[in-house]
C-alpha cells in the first residue's frame, strides 16, 4: 500500500511538473539557452567554470578579451595561471578558477587530443569541472542530455514547487530526471534559472508576478482552488 501511494505521488508530481514546464516555456522561451557567450565547446567550458558563484553577465563582460588573446586550447595550456589572472580578476575566486582553467587545458591537450569530451565521466575528470558544469557543456555545446545542470536557482525553485525537499544538487537532479523525459532535461534547467532570476530568488519571492502563482504550493497568492501535489 505504501509503495502504491508513493507511485501515485510520483505520478502526480510528474503531471504537475508538466504543467509547470508548459507555463514556463510560454513565459521564458527566449531564455531556454545558456546566457554565457561562447563560440566553441571549449569557450563554453571556460565560461562555465568562471561562472561558479558569479553572475553570467559578469563573466560575459570579461571573456571576450580573454578569448581574443587566448583563442585555442593550446594557448591556455601554454600559459601560466598568473598570465590569466588579470583577465578575470573581477570575477569571484579568480585565482583558483585561473589555475583550474590552465590545468584543464593541459589535460585536454595531453589526454583528450585537444577536444572537449562528450561524456559526464570524462568531463568531471577535468580540474574545476563538476556535474553542473559538465551538464551545461554537454547539453548546450553537444546537444547531449546525460543529466540536468542544477544551480542555486534550480535548488530554490524545485523546493518551493514541492518537487523535492532537499538542498543536495545530486538528489534534486536525480528526482527531476525521473519526472521528465531526457528531451526536457536541458529545458528544465534553463526555465528554473529564468524563473529564479525573474521572480523566485533565494532572498525573496514575487509571487504576484509569477506565472505559477495559482498552482505553486509556496505561493503567497491564492486564486481559486489550490492544487495539491
Amino acid at each position: 500500500m505504501r509503495r502504491a501511494m508513493g507511485a501515485a505521488t510520483q505520478a502526480s508530481r510528474a503531471e504537475f511538473l508538466d504543467t509547470v514546464m508548459s507555463r514556463l516555456k510560454k513565459r521564458y522561451r527566449e531564455q531556454m539557452v545558456t546566457s554565457l557567450n561562447h563560440k566553441s565547446p571549449f569557450q563554453l567550458l571556460v565560461a562555465t567554470i568562471l561562472s561558479a558563484q558569479a553572475q553570467d553577465a559578469t563573466v560575459n563582460r570579461y571573456t571576450p578579451r580573454l578569448f581574443r588573446d587566448y583563442p585555442t586550447i593550446g594557448d591556455f595550456a601554454d600559459a601560466r595561471p598568473s598570465e590569466i589572472f588579470p583577465y578575470i580578476r573581477n570575477i569571484g575566486l579568480f585565482r583558483s578558477k585561473g589555475r583550474n582553467i590552465v590545468k584543464m587545458a593541459r589535460m585536454l591537450r595531453e589526454r583528450f587530443h585537444s577536444r572537449v569530451p562528450k561524456s559526464i565521466d570524462e568531463l568531471t575528470k577535468l580540474p574545476g569541472v563538476g556535474r553542473k558544469t559538465a551538464n551545461v557543456v554537454l547539453s548546450n555545446a553537444h546537444g547531449i542530455h546525460e543529466g540536468i545542470a542544477i544551480d542555486t536557482h534550480c535548488i530554490t525553485v524545485s523546493n518551493r514547487l514541492g518537487l523535492v525537499r532537499s538542498r543536495d544538487p545530486v538528489k534534486i537532479e536525480a528526482r527531476l530526471m525521473r519526472m521528465l523525459p531526457s528531451s526536457e532535461w536541458q529545458d528544465v534547467s534553463h526555465l528554473f534559472i529564468a524563473l529564479g532570476r525573474d521572480v523566485c530568488t533565494a532572498r525573496a519571492k514575487h509571487c504576484e508576478r509569477c506565472v505559477l502563482r495559482d498552482i505553486c504550493p509556496s505561493s503567497t497568492v491564492r486564486i481559486g482552488v489550490e492544487m495539491r501535489i
